[in-house]
């Protein structure tokens, strides 16, 4: 390929190739900011009720519980209610409830239980904030269904 067919190339290519601002990223922004939005709810929960040293960290199961109970909520609401804009999901669901919810904190506070010595108490958290987050998403989905189901009657 000669030099000037190959400039022609790159020139078609990236004009058929659309800008980021037409492809992800407004995804990426709003998941960012969802995500710092939650980020700051549960770090000024974990602020206001901190975990007591070897004790159960009640402030990151509830976090857990609560924002997977919310995602089940959230997640019928904008699948079989309401036909939201394309970012509403992303924003909400992804980045402030994914920044809201704590995995990693669960696994560090299952560290430091069993560095501490308490490995009971670890096992316990562990197994709890499983069952309980599951059951959470269920309960919501659940939940929103029948009260959707009982609303159009």
């Amino acid at each position: 390929m000669t030099a000037p067919e190959a400039e022609s190339l790159r020139t078609r290519l990236r004009a058929s190739r659309p800008s980021v601002w037409q492809g992800q990223g407004p995804v990426v922004a709003v998941v960012a900011l969802g995500g710092a939005i939650g980020a700051v709810a549960r770090y000024a929960a974990s602020l206001r009720w901190p975990a007591r040293d070897g004790g159960f960290p009640w402030t990151t199961f509830g976090i857990n519980v609560v924002g997977c109970a919310v995602i089940g909520v959230f997640m019928v609401v904008v699948t079989d209610v309401w036909a939201a804009h394309r970012l509403v999901r992303p924003f909400f669901g992804t980045g402030v409830l994914g920044g809201f919810t704590t995995f990693s904190t669960y696994a560090v506070d299952i560290q430091k239980l069993i560095d501490a010595g308490h490995p009971r108490t670890a096992l316990a958290y562990l197994a709890a904030t499983l069952f309980a987050a599951l059951a959470a998403v269920w309960l919501g989905v659940t939940a929103a269904r029948r009260v959707l189901t009982w609303r159009q009657r």
